[in-house]
């Protein structure tokens, strides 16, 4: 068995991408196995199990990840996972990666999908809600699908804000009030919040939303009459109504599961689409095993590994 450590460098982001869109692709054929990911709920944050079988790798596993918004204070990730790797044929781990890294590049990579597909535009301006370590996989996966001219940022914390723009050199980014980071073409909310952070009036026609943060059931970042304005495409549809965007509204009653318009894997292999320019398209990401397999696929091909006897 091997344990590749440092998983996450060296890793082309448009490899990355195409590796996401092809599970995307066989998701959306019903191509895979992978049963919703199971929550452990901790007195500080949680943690989930996410297993699937990928069959055009070859692949099978499961990667165990923790949410804990409180890890920064400590000088922690809020997120750390680790992925193992079985053989098909016997069951044997085979590798065991840290999955930290990979976790980021593989949400961005999803959201760059999402945005390839549904952007009504090939020139963006970029609106970022939260600007933590997804916010920076985001912007770094979205740029390489789409020509990002502009970036307006927001944080609950202006100072995080003002420093994640300063580090954008060569493009026009800066912070702004979260209205006006709104005001785009591509949005994408990457925040922990359990009440909307963006109001359904602060959205144009035409824009597309990736929303990431709302992940765990409770969660939510956009205002239920945004999801009404707009059409919603989900990673998953179990997951998404359990642990998405949707899931409050649709615990409310605001939202139902027959509103979502389907699913990314769908809109990747041509069976759903934007239907219009002025159309609002949303994706539900709530991440799915599959893209773990899809980049770990990769980390085993260009990362160092540590032997290690098993069994």
């Amino acid at each position: 068995m091997q344990y590749f450590t440092d998983t996450g460098k060296s890793i082309d982001l448009k490899e990355v991408n195409r590796a996401i869109e092809s599970a995307f692709t066989d998701h959306g054929r019903g191509l895979v196995q992978m049963p919703p990911k199971i929550y452990i709920t901790l007195p500080e944050g949680d943690f989930r199990t996410m297993p699937a079988y990928l069959p055009s790798l070859s692949l099978a596993g499961v990667k165990v990840v923790n949410v804990h918004p409180g890890n920064p204070a400590r000088g922690l990730p809020t997120v750390m996972a680790l992925t193992i790797i079985l053989d098909i044929a016997t069951g044997t781990p085979v590798a065991i990666l840290n999955a930290t890294k990979l976790t980021d590049m593989r949400t961005g990579a999803a959201g760059a999908v999402a945005a390839k597909y549904l952007s009504s535009k090939k020139e963006v301006v970029l609106g970022l809600i939260g600007t933590g370590r997804q916010a920076e996989a985001q912007y770094q996966a979205i740029s390489q699908e789409l020509d990002i001219c502009e970036i307006k940022c927001w944080s609950r914390n202006s100072l995080h804000a003002e420093k994640f723009a300063q580090a954008i050199t060569d493009k026009d980014a800066r912070s702004v009030p979260v209205e006006k980071a709104c005001d785009c073409d591509i949005l994408v909310t990457t925040t922990p919040s359990r009440a909307p952070v963006v109001m359904s009036g602060w959205v144009q026609e035409g824009t597309h939303i990736n929303a990431i943060g709302a992940d765990a059931a409770g969660k939510q970042e956009l205002d239920p009459l945004l999801l009404k304005r707009g059409t919603v495409f989900v990673d998953d549809l179990s997951q998404a109504i359990h642990s998405g965007e949707i899931n409050v509204p649709i615990s409310c009653g605001i939202f139902t599961p027959e509103e979502i318009a389907g699913t990314l894997g769908e809109v990747v292999i041509g069976m759903k689409k934007r239907e219009s320019q002025d159309q609002i398209t949303i994706f539900d990401s709530t991440g799915l095993a599959i893209q773990d397999l899809a980049i770990a696929a990769i980390a085993m091909r260009n990362g160092r590994a540590i032997d290690l006897p098993f069994p």
